[in-house]
């Protein structure tokens, strides 16, 4: 009897432990993610964006004046892009065999994907900020921040002699965009609290989405399968849920201060904050949406990507001097201790 007790007992754990990972067929992870490993990786200047290519396990971080790729299985740093004045972001495209880097000074840099070569830099508005390749159009797109306009070039643009192509006014203040892969561009802009959506064909904005409750949106990414998009605004904090169809606002989820990024890995959507919170959120039911998990990580891990096959996010940050009472503003990184931080499901 005691034998058979003992196995009950252990099959309802089991299934109890199930039925919480599993709600009307979705996976929903009740404290699944956890900070697996720290990779110290030093160097100079700061950083923005991290674009992560997955197939090739690499990591492209800007640090200012320059661009790490770094190993994302190992840590070690394989190469490092120089040319940069104030860069922000990196764009891939395989197919061309090409990287493009937003520099802030009004460039955009190209380089070789094999050799990490710069190829050539290519004029650009000011401020040139976000960037991503829209595989649907077959561009790549940059935001002006400072003139408030979406930039387009091909991949295969002359890197000595080619031009972006006339720029598109977006109506405010760009941070960050993403493409639903059918025709489609969403920028959120931060002065307006709204989401700009532009038929990139058109080369036209055709709507303004309000982000409210939510205020200050500078993060965003979508899930193109169930056309939702996820905004992390600022001010006031939420990661805004909202419908890539019509801009009605799904849900808003309380979130930490100081988000930068967020990221969708094919079930959840994440919001990295800067005081050290990277917030987990997801579908607990049809239509019902609310933070699964809030993982502690490092202060100042407020950038990322996510790796939604092995399930891993990658968030940059350092170690910070302290600051002094009273003092406001962003704490000063130690020289030398920036940092990868690898979050991972188990």
């Amino acid at each position: 009897m005691r034998v058979r007790r003992a196995l009950m007992v252990r099959f309802s754990l089991a299934l109890l432990t199930l039925v919480s990972f599993t709600f009307s067929g979705r996976a929903v992870a009740q404290a699944g993610w956890a900070v697996e490993k720290t990779f110290h990786i030093g160097g100079d200047g700061g950083w923005d964006y991290v674009t992560l290519d997955a197939k090739n396990h690499r990591l492209y971080v800007p640090r200012s004046t320059h661009t790490m790729v770094i190993d994302a299985e190992s840590g070690k740093t394989v190469a490092d892009i120089p040319g940069q004045k104030h860069n922000h972001g990196v764009a891939l495209v395989p197919d061309a065999g090409r990287g493009f880097i937003s520099d802030g000074s009004g460039t955009v840099v190209i380089f070789d994907l094999k050799t990490n070569a710069v190829l050539g830099t290519i004029a650009a508005q000011p401020d040139a900020d976000g960037i991503i390749f829209d595989q649907a159009s077959g561009l790549v797109l940059v935001v002006s921040g400072d003139n408030g306009v979406l930039m387009s070039l091909k991949p295969d643009v002359d890197p000595k002699t080619g031009a972006i192509d006339a720029p598109i006014d977006l109506g405010g203040k760009p941070e960050f965009l993403v493409s639903d892969g059918a025709g489609k561009v969403y920028v959120n802009l931060v002065d307006k609290s709204e989401v700009v959506v532009l038929d990139i064909k058109a080369r036209k904005v055709i709507a303004h989405w309000p982000v409210a409750p939510g205020g200050a949106p500078v993060g965003l990414s979508i899930d193109t399968k169930t056309r939702r998009l996820f905004v992390g605004c600022r001010n006031p904090q939420k990661l805004i849920v909202m419908s890539a169809d019509d801009g009605k606002v799904l849900a808003d989820l309380p979130i930490g201060a100081g988000v930068d990024a967020t990221r969708f890995d094919g079930r959840q959507a994440f919001a990295s904050c800067r005081d050290g919170k990277l917030e987990v959120a997801g579908e607990s039911a049809p239509g019902k949406f609310e933070i699964l998990q809030t993982v502690t990580t490092p202060v100042g891990a407020r950038t990322m990507d996510v790796d939604s096959e092995m399930h891993k996010a990658y968030l940059a940050t350092a170690e910070f001097e302290e600051q002094k009472p009273g003092a406001t503003g962003r704490p000063t990184a130690k020289p030398g201790t920036f940092m990868i931080v690898v979050v991972a499901r188990h």
